[in-house]
């Protein structure tokens, strides 16, 4: 008497656990696309907001005579490095202040440098006009999950 050996895998059942995977790995890998740029999205608000964060306490500390700035200066800093570096305040035992540990990066663009706009520019300047730093925005023309573009927010 002859015994088959069912121990195998047919070929009709390799092409059917195939189509199955096939067809999850279709709907998880856009899934997974949407998740990474949201991320990549709440990254941007937030480094925006520790940025602008700054700046505000920055010009705070200028209006309140902490620091000490040249008649007719805007009150902004020159550079986003001073912000890390730290200035030099009023007061009796001067003391430096830092604003940020480090500058964060932007997200959307690969080298990770910001869009910078002084305080005499246009709103939506594109060209820094190197007096102080007011603001910054996003390099990328890329449109965000919303539809705006990176650049305007």
């Amino acid at each position: 008497m002859y015994m088959a050996n069912n121990q195998g895998v047919t070929l009709i059942e390799m092409v059917a656990t195939l189509a199955i995977i096939s067809i999850l790995a279709s709907g998880i890998l856009p899934l997974s696309q949407v998740v990474y740029k949201r991320t990549k999205e709440m990254e941007l608000k937030n480094n925006l907001r520790i940025i602008r964060k700054a700046l505000d306490a920055h010009k705070t500390l200028v209006d309140e005579k902490v620091i000490p700035v040249v008649p007719g200066n805007s009150g902004f800093p020159e550079s986003l490095e001073i912000l890390v570096e730290g200035v030099d305040l009023k007061t009796a035992t001067s003391e430096k202040r830092k604003f940020l540990r480090r500058i964060p990066k932007d997200p959307m663009v690969e080298n990770g440098e910001w869009g910078l706009r002084s305080y005499a520019d246009d709103s939506q300047s594109k060209i820094w006009g190197g007096q102080d730093v007011y603001d910054v925005y996003s390099l990328s023309d890329k449109q965000a999950i919303d539809g705006s573009y990176y650049k305007d927010w």
